[in-house]
């Protein structure tokens, strides 16, 4: 299985997932990464590990968001890409990308969807919220994209305690953890036939 991944700033998951890959935890090769802003920390850790990456956004080069679809579909066509993880990618996917890869495109969210999910939800946005709503019990939830903010069909979930003393960023900090270890657990269930997609 080929894998792609679009990501905007750290690439962490992105990370852990081209390792498990590369290592043989996950039984896929890490094709490409897409990146919407070329000074990524994500891009850093893609040519560090050798895995080619691109930067694609409207601007200079590409008009608009239609010729952005159409490039990045091109991009992941050009790599053999069967199957694409967001890795903290901060823009909707245009809808030819969705049609190719309908069924075959997940994202993680640092919530339990469907609480916490939606336009605006995202990063420290959903532990402040979280911790404002007093929850005691929070997660991570991995779906499936669609042209709506994670209102695609939940493939898998886990939770992560929310302890009284929590802030915003201790919070996302444990969260993350988790979330890099669930999506290798995940990714690896799926390339392995164990875990198919709604």
């Amino acid at each position: 299985m080929n894998v792609g991944f679009f990501a905007s700033h750290g690439g962490s998951n992105f990370q852990a997932l081209a390792e498990a890959c590369r290592d043989g935890v996950i039984p896929a090769r890490a094709a490409v990464l897409i990146s919407n802003n070329a000074s990524s920390q994500a891009m850093v850790r893609a040519q560090a590990l050798g895995i080619p990456c691109h930067h694609l956004c409207v601007g200079r080069r590409i008009a608009d968001e239609a010729i952005l679809d159409s490039s990045c579909l091109d991009t992941l066509r050009r790599y053999g890409v069967d199957f694409v993880v967001l890795c903290g990618y901060m823009k909707k996917i245009g809808p030819q990308v969705l049609r190719a890869y309908r069924g075959r495109m997940i994202n993680t969210h640092p919530a339990l969807l469907p609480k916490f999910g939606g336009q605006g939800m995202y990063g420290r946005n959903v532990h402040a919220a979280v911790i404002a709503a007093q929850e005691t019990v929070t997660g991570v939830t991995i779906h499936v994209v669609t042209g709506e903010y994670d209102a695609g069909s939940i493939v898998a979930q886990t939770r992560v305690a929310v302890l009284p003393a929590d802030t915003p960023d201790s919070l996302a900090a444990r969260v993350l953890e988790r979330e890099h270890s669930f999506l290798v657990e995940t990714v690896g269930r799926i390339a392995r036939g164990e875990l198919r997609l709604p």
